[in-house]
């Protein structure tokens, strides 16, 4: 199939220097809630990059859950085929791919583990059903089939039909802990806008430039 001649022109927004917000997690608040207000469908949905110590790559989407000028942090099985990446290689990426609205956030960073008790306090406020496919899922691992899922789910709600369900210690969360922090915005002509924030990781201020599209 040759998709040479699909094209569409970039024209619904721009992104200057001058307009950009001096912090970058001040513009990404922004545009977030620009995507939440579009009706954008899940916008904390992002795309993980991770690479093992070989540096074979690999990428999934996640949902970011929260976000402050500490890092994204999400959620995941700490087994899992990305956390055995993250554990070789602490360097990835992220991207939030805002096609609809002709944006899009990358970002680079360290990622780490956060503490048990913020795990805990997220796993608290799923639902009933998300805490127990938390415990049911061994993420990346081969299964037998559907079927073999829905049968460790109906044990585990025998098992928690009353009482809180404990928190798995090989589920929890990481953050991501940017120096890169770039926002893209479609241009006419492919003259594309891109806002480049970066910073040192002993370096409190963030440093602003506009790249070439």
């Amino acid at each position: 199939m040759d998709l040479s001649d699909y094209r569409k022109e970039y024209l619904k927004n721009a992104l200057t220097r001058s307009s950009a917000e001096s912090n970058p997690f001040e513009q990404f608040t922004k545009w977030f809630q620009q995507a939440v207000d579009a009706s954008y469908p899940e916008p904390n949905a992002m795309s993980l990059a991770t690479a093992s110590a070989s540096a074979a790559p690999s990428l999934r989407t996640v949902l970011l859950k929260y976000f402050d000028t500490s890092g994204f942090v999400f959620f995941t099985n700490y087994q899992s085929r990305k956390a055995q990446e993250i554990a070789e290689n602490p360097q990835v990426s992220l991207l939030f791919p805002w096609i609809t609205l002709e944006r899009q956030v990358i970002v680079l960073g360290r990622i780490e583990k956060i503490s048990e008790k913020e795990s805990l306090e997220y796993f608290r406020s799923r639902p009933h059903d998300s805490q127990l496919g938390a415990w049911v899922s061994n993420q990346s691992s081969v299964i037998p089939g559907r079927e073999w899922l829905a049968t460790q789910l109906d044990e585990l709600n025998q098992k928690y039909a009353e009482g809180e369900v404990p928190l798995p210690q090989f589920w929890g969360g990481y953050r991501v802990i940017p120096h890169h922090i770039e926002f893209w915005q479609g241009g006419p002509a492919r003259l594309h806008d891109r806002i480049l924030y970066t910073r040192d990781s002993n370096d409190a201020e963030w440093s602003i430039d506009r790249l070439s599209p």
